[in-house]
């Protein structure tokens, strides 16, 4: 495990390179990555998401590729077309942007549904469909989308299944005074960006992401994460619950936050901490409930605080 955790430390001093502070936000952005999954960044414009994904695809080895979605973004803009080549005599395919490993999917939700729908293929399946045929996409493959939710005029609110989707929605936020400072004395005279270097290869990170997937998580764990999700379903003030996927979403980003945090086995303070950043975009609000000034957050630290926490040694197996 030292190979691996030594590894995983190495990511994240290369993305430390160039993002000052932030620890928690780059934790969770190796979590979904180890965990195979994808990330919505709700934040206003200038607090880093380009840089953090930039520096994360470095970091890793891998082709890194920005998206600006508009209105008038259609979905061949995003998988590719197939031209005809005068050349060759014949129809040649020309990859999109979304032919790279890290996607950085700048203001999602100013695309149009259509394309919208094209961008949830390649995030589900890691393929996409130009004119009848199928393009596999690369591993290892992570889409980390932003939204800014300052500015929702002409925006298309992403719609619950294409949310349900990402493993977490986190958000960046202003960094503090003295981090700000750094943040000038860093990019003063170079980008740091120009000088980063690799961390892992494309292969080695794929033998995390299978690390990930062999941690450890005990029974009684998996109950409290069946719990957590009942309880949202039966929430007076929820009209939609945490799905099955978002159990199953929750347990895989709770195994990867272990293994980031230098562990083989989940603890109950993995699923706490997490629980938050996996239920907030795939529960909703009642009507009523929004207007009584209830928020997604409230509830679900509500959630936390009534469903009972498992206690090592209390009749329950060892975690580990």
């Amino acid at each position: 495990m030292s190979i691996i955790h030594a590894a995983i430390d190495s990511i994240r001093s290369r993305v430390a390179e160039v993002m000052v502070g932030k620890q928690n936000v780059v934790d969770l952005l190796l979590t979904a990555l180890l965990a195979r999954g994808h990330v919505l960044i709700d934040d206003v414009p200038g607090t880093g998401k380009t840089k953090l994904a930039n520096a994360l695809a470095r970091s890793i080895g891998t082709v890194f590729s920005r998206i600006q979605f508009t209105p008038d973004l259609q979905p061949a803009d995003i998988t590719g077309i197939f031209y005809y080549d005068q050349k060759e005599g014949k129809f040649v395919f020309r990859p999109g942007p979304l032919h790279a490993n890290v996607i950085l999917a700048d203001e999602i939700n100013r695309a149009v549904p259509r394309t919208q729908s094209s961008l949830l293929e390649a995030m589900e399946e890691r393929q996409i469909t130009v004119e009848g045929k199928l393009f596999s996409l690369e591993p290892p493959f992570i889409v980390i989308a932003t939204q800014n939710p300052v500015e929702l005029e002409g925006t298309f609110p992403l719609p619950e299944a294409q949310l349900d989707r990402f493993l977490l929605k986190v958000s960046m936020g202003y960094p503090e005074e003295d981090e700000e400072v750094q943040i000038l004395q860093r990019f003063k005279e170079q980008d740091p960006l120009v000088s980063l270097q690799t961390a892992v290869d494309p292969e080695q990170l794929l033998q995390l992401q299978e690390e990930a997937a062999r941690v450890h998580v005990a029974p009684p764990l998996l109950a409290y994460i069946v719990r957590l999700g009942a309880a949202t379903r039966r929430s007076e003030h929820l009209a939609l619950g945490l799905s099955p996927r978002g159990s199953l979403s929750l347990m895989r980003a709770a195994a990867a936050y272990a293994l980031v945090q230098g562990r083989d086995h989940v603890l109950p303070d993995d699923i706490q901490y997490l629980f938050p950043y996996v239920a907030s975009h795939r529960v909703m609000l009642r009507p009523e409930s929004s207007v009584q000034d209830y928020t997604a957050a409230g509830l679900l630290q509500d959630v936390l605080q009534a469903v009972e926490v498992p206690v090592e040694g209390e009749g329950y197996e060892r975690w580990s």
